[in-house]
């Protein structure tokens, strides 16, 4: 199933000049860019989007590290693209993600771990929504997908 799915590059991937070298992973994969943009996150969108942690200990460390420098939102699509990107990103915490995996490759932490992906179909409706506003996600036809899938996985738009 073709589907779109929200990721965060966060602090740690700017500060550490890691934008264009984790976009292209996603690039190599197939994944196509629909929407991308930078943005400053408030205290207003940390808390509607960490909803599920507002109340744990480390939600203040959380919240300011993410704030620390402006971050990269970013939609990329693809058959199954939510699964794939996880795959791609690797375990939440640095440590413990397989060498080859985003996280796994550049992060030693559990809570700065370079990018945030989302977890499900529902996941990433909401928080596409949340962060990117009418406009700002591009609907087109990528030129390699051909080569990308077989003529009985998908077929482009005409």
């Amino acid at each position: 199933m073709l589907e779109r799915t929200l990721i965060i590059l966060k602090p740690g991937t700017l500060q550490r000049g890691l934008v264009g070298e984790i976009t292209s992973i996603f690039e190599r994969k197939g994944l196509q860019l629909a929407g991308m943009k930078m943005i400053q996150l408030t205290d207003k969108l940390l808390d509607e989007h960490y909803a599920h942690l507002v109340d744990k200990p480390f939600y203040p460390q959380l919240k300011k590290a993410m704030m620390a420098t402006p971050v990269i939102v970013c939609c990329y699509e693809g058959l199954e693209a939510i699964s794939v990107v996880r795959t791609l990103a690797g375990a939440t915490n640095g440590r413990k993600a397989l060498p080859g995996t985003i996280r796994g490759d550049y992060s030693m932490s559990g809570q700065r771990n370079i990018i945030h992906a989302s977890d499900s179909v529902e996941t990433a409706a909401a928080e596409l929504k949340r962060f990117f506003g009418p406009g700002e996600i591009f609907d087109y036809t990528y030129a390699t997908s051909g080569f990308i899938y077989a003529d009985d996985e998908y077929k482009p738009k005409e």
